[in-house]
């Protein structure tokens, strides 16, 4: 199978696009709340569940918000505001450096999302392999070109887009000469079914040529393991210890059996997925199986030799070792060449 370049790239290791396993992200965002032991457990329990990476939100928020900046969710009452519930997630250049050890440690892929330009230069300077865009930035054109300087790929959210939004930020990224894969994103939290939009992952595939991604806020495992068969190349889910922890995002994240669930789901259907199977030599590897759940044309009586078998004489019975009941019309009006007891499987050379 021919594959076009483009939907094909590399995240550290991994290859994204078709023909390999879809790469799963497991979204921490803001439910370390602010606690650094808390970003680094995540980090054991990501590595744990056999998804490929982890990934943070790198907030500063004197670079990316004003004191005037509403609540999405009211849920804290221990932050006067917004702008200070950002100050309260910041961690230091040091403690994402540390983080982000942890994680190759673990063998995760580190990514982190930045909010700002100077988020951007703080990731560069620990080191990251790909750029994952949250959907709100997709028209701030200028972290677009921040974090296009290296040509990392970037992992593009489209949750608040339009196609026209969406084509100019893929035409400045392709122009950047960065590989791109564009996230279907439904922005509710959580995302009832209905409103996934599972049909579009295949209209971006066609748009522009690229791997497509799912970022799911539904909090089910149902969804990501739909969009892995649909073919999605990466999927990004949001993650918590529990269903009862604090944050705004934990109603749409995936617990840690969750998780590991999704991911053990993700690998099988890869598996399905490119190792087809012959329906005709699936057939002939089952012959034995046939043997013993098949059945066979058994005689339902005792019978004298010369003995004209017809139907009422007849039934279909376990084991399939003999004459298989599609053929019942070879045996119908032929003759029996001895004496035969009831359920004799028969065959051919019993017959005349």
């Amino acid at each position: 199978m021919i594959v076009d370049e483009q939907l094909l790239f590399k995240i550290g290791s991994r290859t994204i696009g078709v023909g390999n396993r879809c790469f799963v992200i497991a979204e921490v965002a803001q439910s370390h709340d602010g606690s650094l032991g808390m970003a680094h457990s995540f980090i054991d329990m990501v590595a744990e569940s056999g998804a490929d990476a982890i990934k943070f939100q790198t907030h500063i928020a004197s670079a990316e918000s004003t004191p005037q900046e509403p609540w999405r969710v009211p849920f804290s009452r221990q932050d006067t505001s917004r702008y200070k519930y950002w100050q309260r997630m910041e961690f230091t250049s040091e403690q994402w450096a540390g983080l982000k050890q942890h994680a190759d440690e673990k063998g995760l892929v580190f990514l982190s999302s930045p909010f700002s330009v100077e988020s951007v230069i703080l990731l560069r300077k620990i080191g990251m392999c790909a750029w994952k865009i949250a959907s709100g930035e997709v028209s701030n054109h200028q972290l677009l070109h921040a974090v296009l300087e290296d040509k990392k790929p970037v992992l593009l959210s489209s949750g608040l887009s339009g196609w026209q939004e969406l084509d100019t930020a893929f035409q400045l990224i392709r122009k950047g000469g960065a590989p791109c894969t564009i996230f279907q994103c439904t922005s509710e939290y959580p995302t009832a079914p209905e409103k996934i939009g599972l049909n579009i992952l295949d209209q971006i595939r066609a748009r522009y040529r690229c791997p497509v991604g799912l970022s799911d806020h539904s909090g089910e495992i149902y969804t990501g393991l739909a969009a892995a068969t649909l073919g999605a190349s990466c999927l990004e889910v949001h993650i918590a210890f529990h269903k009862k922890m604090f944050g705004p995002d934990v109603p749409s994240s995936l617990d840690s059996k969750e998780l590991t669930s999704l991911c053990r789901g993700v690998d099988a259907i890869h598996r399905m997925i490119v190792n087809p199977i012959s329906k005709d030599e699936q057939g002939l590897a089952a012959e034995p199986l046939r043997q013993i759940f098949g059945r066979s044309i058994v005689l339902n009586r005792s019978i004298e030799a010369g003995t004209t078998l017809i139907p009422e004489m007849l039934s279909f019975k376990k084991p399939g070792t003999g004459i298989a009941p599609n053929e019942i019309d070879r045996v119908l009006g032929r003759r029996v060449r001895t004496q035969l007891s009831s359920d004799t499987l028969i065959s051919y050379d019993d017959l005349i």
